[in-house]
């Protein structure tokens, strides 16, 4: 097996800084956003083996290296939009659950008005698209049969229609898929990477609606029993990379594809962090990158704070961390906090008012 080869964005730049080193030709626009990279960590070899060395931008661009430059390519063009949402500024996602079994102690069942009015309460904080689940998928939790899930959302996205927000459906079945897209879905978000039933690559094909694909290391059920792997960051882009070659030998664009690295899905407080840190790596599959840390386990680990409701806080640090890193999309519960501070954050950063 040849080595594979890695380039992770580092030396990362704002505002001016940014404007001007790229100029100059010593850093380049990330995935056509708002961050420049003046560095890149060279990764060559397998997950666990690899070499490891830093290199300037000018230096990596002199490279005759054919796989170099198509990776290069790959971090710097700018992103199709998704649904209509420009992608070089970080999107939200507010999470609506209608389930009786939420992690983050927010599910709402079996109570389509009040699950409608929350949902409509984070597009007016300024959510710029609402994912809708009807399955919980948190550690330990049992699967849901498609009649009850689609029993759960349907009722909600058809009480959506007028939100100004865009309408994104979390689930791994290929029946919901077809049903919600129906009833007007404009993502599909699949915590499976369309991999848990068959049909479901091809029916994404069929309706064409942008898809994330997230990884995740086994069942909800047993996800988090032990997890283990050689480098996480390393094989949780091998696997979302192929991912993306699949869903586009199955007619998927790679313009309507979104990856999301599962933090909490089959990770270790040490697994999640690595993959905070490392996320500017994903934006060598060329498509925007979802982060979903809102309210995760590590955050309580980290923060000594058992309450999932009681880690705004550390919900938010995470979302910066992720748009420091270019992340197009955050998927978040507190939707106003996460307005706020991402409008402090790029002020800040930019020196003026967004």
């Amino acid at each position: 097996m040849s080595n594979a080869l890695y380039l992770r964005p580092l030396g990362l730049l704002y505002g001016a800084a940014a404007q001007e080193a790229t100029a100059a030709g010593r850093a380049a626009v990330l995935a056509g956003g708002r961050v420049a990279f003046s560095l890149l960590e060279v990764i060559e070899g397998r997950p666990g083996s690899a070499r490891r060395e830093v290199l300037s931008l000018p230096e990596l661009k002199s490279s005759s290296d054919e796989a170099i430059a198509s990776l290069l390519e790959r971090l710097t063009h700018a992103r199709a939009p998704v649904a209509g949402l420009t992608m070089d500024r970080p999107q939200i996602m507010g999470v609506v659950n209608v389930t009786p079994d939420s992690f983050s102690g927010d599910g709402i069942d079996d109570d389509t008005g009040a699950a409608i009015a929350h949902a409509h309460e984070l597009a007016a904080a300024g959510a710029d698209i609402l994912d809708v689940g009807g399955e919980s998928t948190r550690p330990g939790s049992d699967a849901v049969d498609a009649d009850r899930e689609l029993a759960r959302i349907v009722p909600v996205i058809e009480g959506l229609r007028d939100a100004p927000a865009r309408i994104s459906v979390d689930t791994r079945k290929a029946a919901v898929m077809r049903a919600v897209v129906e009833k007007g879905a404009h993502i599909l978000n699949d915590v499976s990477a369309l991999t848990v039933d068959p049909a479901s690559v091809k029916t994404a094909a069929t309706w064409g609606l942008p898809v994330v694909l997230m990884h995740a290391q086994g069942d909800p059920k047993t996800m988090q029993d032990d997890p283990r792997y050689d480098d996480v960051l390393l094989e949780v882009y091998d696997y979302l990379e192929a991912r993306v070659a699949a869903c586009e030998a199955a007619g998927i664009p790679r313009e309507r594809l979104i990856v999301d690295p599962g933090i909490g899905f089959g990770k270790t407080l040490e697994h999640n962090l690595a993959l905070l840190s490392g996320l500017s790596l994903l934006h060598g599959l060329g498509v925007p990158v979802l982060l979903g840390a809102s309210r995760k386990r590590f955050i309580g680990a980290l923060a000594e704070e058992p309450d999932a409701q009681k880690r705004m806080p550390g919900s938010l640090a995470a979302a910066l961390a992720g748009a420091a890193q270019g992340v197009q999309i955050l998927r978040v519960h507190d939707v106003r906090a996460t307005r706020q501070a991402l409008s402090v954050w790029t002020a800040g950063i930019s020196g003026s008012p967004d």
